[in-house]
């Protein structure tokens, strides 16, 4: 008899620990508790700009090995894009210096050694005093383990952390900072090869996934709304889905929970989960990009710190956003747009726009908060757990998330052999 996977969240960390499951020979039921898969990686249909816009601009690199590998498994490893080479634009709006880090196509971190590659103005020396980072435990702050200033740091390393982290550097995991410099930097440019998904986040990793999954007579449900487990000896034994509506769950069934932390927390009372979280606010606006714009442009010195290029569309990530999220909008899209301006090389009147401010887009990646994070395994045998917030080794990431995902449902598979 086939043996059941209950997915409890349609997000990333959930639909790849389905899709893995699936192939696997496991039969998945995904049981999401809004209207829409995809958590916050997801796309919609925006009226204020008339075009379908994403929650947010989730950036992945060449060398997020697990993201790859889950897209190209659900036949969409297409619709991520860009450039051949690791380069990255970068201006500063405060001087007006425009600069571009080429990472080139290599395995090894050579760029450091050319100085027509690397950021203005630094030397080799500079990218040495970031080695602590390295070999950082978690439990230390980046503040201590790196000079958090000079040129090197405005320049890269913060824009670099801040993006990846999403707390002010100094106070974020020296681990958890290293384990991206690691992967990125480190790695040389074929590792870190900017890709975007070209026609949206649900295009390319969401609705592909739930397709996968249905075409193949697994379920999908959507708004249905986990309320609580029944336990016994250990495992779980029913799912609690309000009313009468309760699954029972066999011997030889699994349970992978890939829900927000808090939503985790009280299914499973008395789980440690991270309790600070910080806001990231993207900006959508509906105008069209100038010739040979660069698909992604780091801005220093303004409120805007990324600006995407997409077809008849400029977007903006900004990190670290709690300061933001109380600001009247109008006047934020208006602040946002004059740097948009100058970075851009563009003009005009404000264009249609929109801003998404996600306040608890991810947990707050100090040491304090990193030791909150829960592992997979839960003292119920048969449920596991999955999530960018869990003890991935990474910060909240979409290569963390499916990794995680990927992980559960790897413990699932080890415990069906046990």
């Amino acid at each position: 008899m086939q043996n059941t996977a209950h997915i409890i969240g349609a997000g990333i960390s959930g639909l790849s620990a389905a899709v893995r499951l699936a192939n696997a020979g496991f039969k998945v039921a995904v049981h999401e508790a809004t209207h829409q898969a995809g958590g916050r990686c997801r796309s919609y249909f925006d009226g204020a700009t008339n075009l379908t816009i994403d929650n947010g601009n989730h950036l992945m690199l060449s060398g997020n090995g697990h993201a790859q590998a889950y897209a190209r498994s659900i036949g969409s490893e297409a619709g991520l894009v860009g450039p051949e080479r690791a380069q990255f634009p970068f201006v500063d709006l405060a001087t007006g210096q425009r600069w571009q880090l080429d990472l080139g196509d290599g395995r090894l971190p050579t760029w450091v050694f050319d100085e027509s590659r690397r950021v203005p103005d630094t030397g080799l020396t500079d990218y040495l005093k970031l080695a602590p980072l390295i070999w950082a435990s978690e439990e230390t702050l980046v503040g201590k383990s790196i000079p958090c200033e000079g040129i090197l740091y405005q320049r890269l390393v913060q824009p670099l952390l801040l993006a990846a982290l999403n707390v002010d550097p100094p106070e974020g995991s020296a681990g958890l900072a290293g384990a991206i410099v690691r992967e990125t930097l480190l790695a040389g440019g074929q590792a870190c090869r900017p890709l975007i998904a070209r026609d949206g986040l649900s295009a390319v990793l969401i609705e592909p996934a739930v397709k996968f999954l249905t075409e193949r007579g697994h379920s999908v449900q959507l708004g249905h709304e986990l309320r609580s487990f029944e336990t016994k000896d250990g495992k779980v034994i029913a799912l609690n889905f309000g009313g009468e509506d309760v699954i029972k769950v066999a011997d030889g069934d699994a349970i992978v929970m890939a829900v927000p932390p808090r939503a985790a927390a009280s299914l499973l009372p008395g789980l440690k989960t991270p309790t600070e979280f910080r806001a990231i606010v993207n900006a959508h606006f509906r105008f069209e990009p100038p010739p040979g714009a660069a698909p992604i442009l780091g801005v220093i010195g303004g409120v805007v710190e990324w600006l995407f290029a997409f077809p008849n569309r400029l977007s903006v990530t900004i990190s670290n956003g709690d300061r933001l999220v109380d600001m009247p909008r109008e006047e934020l899209a208006q602040a946002i747009w004059n740097d948009v301006c100058k970075a851009g090389g563009v003009s005009g009147e404000l264009p249609p726009w929109q801003i998404v401010r996600e306040r608890r887009a991810t947990f707050a990646a100090t040491p304090a908060q990193n030791a909150l994070r829960p592992g997979p395994v839960t003292a119920l045998k048969n449920l596991f757990l999955a999530g960018d917030w869990t003890a991935t080794g990474l910060p909240a990431t979409i290569e963390g998330s499916v990794r995680s995902g990927d992980r559960a449902a790897d413990l699932v598979l080890a415990a069906q052999r046990s």
